[in-house]
C-alpha cells in the first residue's frame, strides 16, 4: 500500500510540474488537462445477439428524471485522488446524468428487441433516476437506483414497475484514474442496471403477452430488481388426460421444454443442434437431451435434462463471465 500511495503522490508532482512549466495547460483551458467535464457518451457498437427482426411489442421511451438531492444535474461525486486529465474535486458528466440513462435504456431496449415507436406504441416507459453516484477514493465506489414505470398509454394503467439497483467498486490500478476510465466504468454499470431493467420487462411481458414475442409464457426474477407491480396471468384451465382405453394422440407423444437463460439471448444447441435463441419452448422427444448454450462474453454452459412424455419441463441457464 505504502508503495502505491508513494508511486500516486510522484505521478501527481509530476502532473503539477507539467503545470507549471505550460501556462496554456492550467486545468479547464483546454490544454493537458482539457477541462473537468467527464464525456459520457453511449456506445454505438450494435448487439450481435440482438434478434434480427423486432418483436411486436413496441415501447415509446419517455426521458428519465434526475430526482437526486445534488443541485447539479451533472454532479456524480467527488475525488479524493488524483484523476489524470482533471483537476478539483468535484466529478462532472456530459451530458446529464438523466440523460446518460435515458440514452441507456434506449440502447438496452433496442438490444432486447422492442420496437422504439414515438406514436402508436402498445406501451410507455418512465423512470426516476432516485441514485447515482460515483466517488473516487483508493477504490472507485459506485452506487446506482433506478425506478421504472411500464404503462399501457391508452389507459394509463401500469402494467409493470420495478427498482433496479448496482452497488460496486474497483481498484483503478497503480497508475490511477483517467476521465476516460471514469466514463467507461459509468457507463458500464449504468448498463447493468438498465439491462436488468429490459430484461425484467421482457420475462413479464412475455408471460401475459406471448403472442407478441411468438413465446410460450413464462416468467423469473431477475436478480438486482425488486418489481414493484407486474401484470396478472389468467388461469390456465386444467388439461383433462383421456382414459386408459382411449388411445392418446400422437401429439402428447413428446414432451414440452421450457428454456431460459440469464442473460437472456443465449444460444440454444440440442443435441449438438441448433435450435434457436432463449427463451425457447420446444417439443421433444422424451428421453435424456444434452443442452448447450453459448453468448458472446460469456462462457459455454452445457446440462442433461430429462424430457418426459406429455410433461412440461422447464430449464434456466445462468452463464458465467
Amino acid at each position: 500500500m505504502k508503495i502505491i500511495v508513494l508511486q500516486r503522490v510522484l505521478l501527481g508532482l509530476f502532473a503539477m510540474s507539467l503545470l507549471a512549466c505550460s501556462g496554456s495547460n492550467v486545468p479547464g483551458s483546454g490544454g493537458l488537462w482539457g477541462g473537468n467535464i467527464i464525456s459520457v457518451a453511449e456506445s454505438k457498437t450494435s448487439n450481435p445477439n440482438a434478434p434480427l427482426e423486432k418483436y411486436a411489442a413496441s415501447i415509446r421511451l419517455l426521458p428519465y428524471v434526475d430526482a437526486r438531492n445534488t443541485g447539479n444535474a451533472n454532479k456524480i461525486g467527488i475525488s479524493t485522488q488524483l484523476v489524470i486529465g482533471m483537476s478539483g474535486s468535484e466529478l462532472i458528466v456530459d451530458p446529464e446524468v438523466s440523460a446518460i440513462v435515458t440514452n441507456s435504456m434506449h440502447k438496452r431496449l433496442e438490444d432486447s428487441g422492442f420496437a422504439l415507436a414515438e406514436t402508436n406504441a402498445l406501451y410507455e416507459l418512465s423512470g426516476v433516476v432516485k441514485e447515482l453516484k460515483y466517488d473516487v477514493k483508493v477504490r472507485d465506489e459506485i452506487s446506482i437506483a433506478i425506478e421504472s414505470t411500464l404503462k399501457e398509454p391508452a389507459s394509463g394503467k401500469v402494467v409493470w414497475s420495478g427498482i433496479a439497483v448496482e452497488k460496486s467498486d474497483r481498484f483503478a490500478g497503480v497508475s490511477g484514474n483517467s476521465k476516460k476510465d471514469i466514463a467507461n466504468y459509468l457507463r458500464e454499470k449504468v448498463a447493468v442496471v438498465t439491462g436488468k431493467t429490459a430484461e425484467a420487462i421482457s420475462a413479464s411481458l412475455m408471460a401475459v403477452r406471448p403472442d407478441l414475442f411468438n413465446l410460450a409464457p413464462g416468467t423469473r426474477p431477475i436478480q438486482g430488481v425488486t418489481v414493484l407491480a407486474a401484470p396478472v396471468t389468467s388461469a390456465v384451465p386444467a388439461v383433462k388426460l383421456a382414459p386408459p382405453s382411449v388411445q392418446v394422440p400422437s401429439a402428447v407423444a413428446t414432451g414440452l421444454l421450457l428454456v431460459t437463460s440469464r442473460p437472456a439471448r443465449a444460444r440454444i444447441y440440442i443435441d449438438e443442434v441448433y435450435y434457436g435463441l432463449t427463451p425457447l419452448r420446444l417439443e421433444l422427444e422424451p428421453g435424456v437431451h444434452k443442452i448447450s448454450a453459448k453468448l458472446a462474453g460469456y462462457k459455454s454452459s452445457t446440462e442433461k435434462v430429462a424430457v418426459r412424455k406429455a410433461e412440461t419441463t422447464e430449464m434456466e441457464i445462468e452463464l458465467q463471465r
